[in-house]
């Protein structure tokens, strides 16, 4: 994998994110969560367009940030499977959120000094983002996690039921030669300080960190859960109806 293949795994976490935050839209539990979730989304889209048109520069094949999201098909995509998995219920969502956006701010946050000046310059952005979405989400898991008993019930099932899917984040899938280059970042060497994030909001929410066992992955090859065939038919929809179609 290149450069091209590393801009678009870090892209197409945040585009497929996007997509299931947005399925939150008119359907969270109150409506300045509503709103919320719809911020979150949209940072995460922009996110993804900053990643995808620079990827696509880089492949140099004439294709732009659209082709790249709404015509490769499911095993062209590169996103780990966490983003990807259904939303659930509204504790599901707050896990996933956790544990994707304290990866992804510490990624961008390491990303600020990467040798690629374009890359780094996204990554300036990304973090500030990221910071108010890991702060939400930890808001939201005391909320929940230490509040009544259902909501504590349901946000240690998310917990337990997600987990396993975070390993993949930490997966070698990126180039050594990048990171070499100062390019990239390993994953590896993100989850130490990943884990105590999360390991604090989950004791702060009451909420038991789930034991390491299985590892599912597969989402940087392309091998993805069922999940994602429905979320791509919805996602490239309009796209495909009317192909290079214009505002």
């Amino acid at each position: 994998m290149d450069r091209f293949g590393y801009l678009v795994g870090l892209g197409d976490d945040a585009l497929v994110a996007a997509q299931r935050l947005a399925e939150w839209t008119a359907n969270a539990p109150e409506l300045e969560e509503d709103v919320a979730l719809a911020n979150i989304a949209l940072d995460q889209l922009g996110q993804a367009r900053l990643l995808l048109s620079y990827a696509a520069e880089v492949e140099g094949a004439g294709r732009d940030e659209d082709s790249l999201a709404y015509q490769r098909g499911e095993r062209e995509f590169r996103n780990c499977q966490l983003v990807e998995l259904p939303n659930g219920d509204f504790a599901v969502t707050i896990a996933k959120l956790l544990f994707l956006a304290t990866y992804q701010h510490g990624l961008y946050a390491a990303l600020r000094s990467s040798t690629d000046r374009r890359l780094a310059a996204i990554a300036a952005k990304a973090t500030k983002e990221t910071a108010y979405h890991v702060e939400h989400a930890a808001l939201w898991t005391r909320r929940l996690g230490d509040g009544t008993a259902v909501g504590h019930e349901r946000m240690t099932a998310a917990v337990e039921q997600v987990w396993p899917y975070t390993h993949e984040l930490f997966s070698d899938w990126v180039p050594h030669g990048l990171v070499a280059a100062g390019v990239a970042v390993a994953p590896g060497t993100l989850r130490a300080d990943w884990l105590s994030t999360v390991e604090s909001a989950l004791a702060e929410a009451t909420v038991p960190r789930p034991d390491d066992g299985w590892r599912p992955g597969g989402g940087r090859d392309g091998v993805h859960t069922e999940a994602m065939g429905y979320l791509l038919a919805e996602l490239q929809y309009l796209h495909r109806i009317f192909p290079g179609a214009a505002w």
